[in-house]
């Protein structure tokens, strides 16, 4: 389908799912050869990341656990720019490589509230591996390890990402009309 309606908003095909999961070979490559012979964890955060962290982790060659943290600041199409703490980590992080696996990082401000959170727990280090980044919309200066993809700062549904909840379990992304 070249455009969608999810919840009273028309989208137009952006990205097919095949382009997806060949950035997402790529990335899986880069942390299987960077991460090798550490065991790292995986931390996904929910809920937009679940279909990159799952098709991600099947292509990562190395052991490797997975957990799952929740964290929220979008109503709507916007950000709030307040960031809600809905799950938290329930593994020691002490000594560990840590992998946030986000699908998305615009503003930065999520992710630096994450990352000030997880330090507090003495990882031995702390990756960043992310789906989509928007760099022209940064607010906070955030360094990310593995990006899959940049985008433009459209405002886009599909792949995990949603529009109010809709839209997150189709295959492709699509930008706003």
């Amino acid at each position: 389908m070249d455009t969608i309606t999810v919840n009273n908003k028309e989208f137009r095909l952006s990205i097919p799912e095949s382009e997806i999961l060949k950035q997402v070979d790529r990335v899986a490559q880069e942390i299987t050869n960077d991460l090798d012979g550490k065991n790292p964890l995986f931390l996904c955060v929910l809920n937009g990341s679940f279909m990159f962290a799952s098709d991600l982790l099947k292509r990562v060659n190395i052991p490797a656990e997975i957990s799952f943290v929740k964290m929220s600041s979008y109503q709507g199409t916007v950000t709030t720019g307040k960031v809600r703490r809905l799950l938290g980590v329930d593994r020691d992080l002490t000594g560990r490589t840590v992998v946030i696996v986000e699908d998305i990082v615009e503003s930065g401000i999520t992710m630096v509230q994450l990352l000030e959170d997880l330090r507090m727990q003495n990882p031995a280090e702390i990756k960043i591996c992310t789906l989509l980044s928007k760099p022209n919309k940064r607010q906070v200066e955030v360094k990310v390890d593995y990006v899959a993809m940049e985008i433009p700062d459209e405002f886009i549904v599909g792949y995990g990402l949603d529009y109010d909840g809709f839209g997150r379990n189709l295959p492709d992304i699509y930008t706003i009309v």
